[in-house]
């Protein structure tokens, strides 16, 4: 698995959404009730937005500093 596959990984909704219903599941299942559990879900999913956020932010950036030292080397 390289890094590209990670980032992917990470910035899946599919993947969060798991997570949100499994930790919300396991909370219900050990005597919270529904609103805890409903909570704690959003919560990773809100968390799962601004990581899959500040990730393809971070890959644009990456993206244009490549262009511009690429363009930067053409001219030299």
């Amino acid at each position: 698995m390289n890094k590209d596959d990670i980032i992917r990984k990470l910035t899946s909704r599919k993947l969060w959404m798991a997570v949100a219903l499994f930790v919300s599941g396991v909370l219900v299942a050990v005597g919270k009730d529904k609103s805890t559990a409903e909570t704690v879900s959003g919560l990773i999913m809100q968390g799962a937005s601004v990581i899959a956020y500040i990730i393809g932010e971070g890959l644009a950036d990456s993206a244009h500093v490549d262009d511009y030292i690429g363009k930067h080397e053409e001219q030299e």
